[in-house]
């Protein structure tokens, strides 16, 4: 099925990220000798762990509107919002672990974003359950 294999896609991509940012904690953990459960320690290891709990915590907003934008709106314009989604809190989470003001302008791109897809599924919501 088409649709089917075009939103495990939507779903496959985003839980690598979160892979990948869950594993770069791992790594900071070891490099700075910070054992689980504790979530303080050296300044690069903190921002490291923040980066990605906050990208986990908008992880189910964004698939939440990345799939109703999907099915009511547009695939194509909503993939392309996607991976401008992801690609935006890669560079967030990739500026917060270097330094704080680094999260700065990606936070800002990807919380436009969401509004678009946001937006987008709005629109796609009543355009199907306001039409004739």
């Amino acid at each position: 099925n088409t649709w089917l294999n075009k939103h495990c896609c939507s779903v496959t991509i985003p839980v690598l990220f979160s892979g990948y940012f869950a594993m770069q904690v791992i790594y900071a953990r070891r490099k700075y000798k910070v054992s689980p459960p504790e979530t303080t320690g050296h300044p690069e290891f903190e921002r490291t762990f923040r980066a990605q709990a906050n990208c986990s915590e908008y992880f189910p907003i964004f698939i939440s509107l990345l799939w109703v934008a999907g099915i009511f709106f547009h695939q194509g314009v909503t993939a392309v919002c996607g991976l401008l989604y992801l690609y935006t809190r890669l560079r967030y989470f990739q500026g917060y672990a270097g330094a704080a003001r680094g999260r700065l302008g990606p936070l800002y791109a990807s919380a436009w974003l969401l509004w678009v897809l946001l937006g987008l599924a709005l629109a796609g919501l009543l355009a199907h359950f306001l039409r004739p």
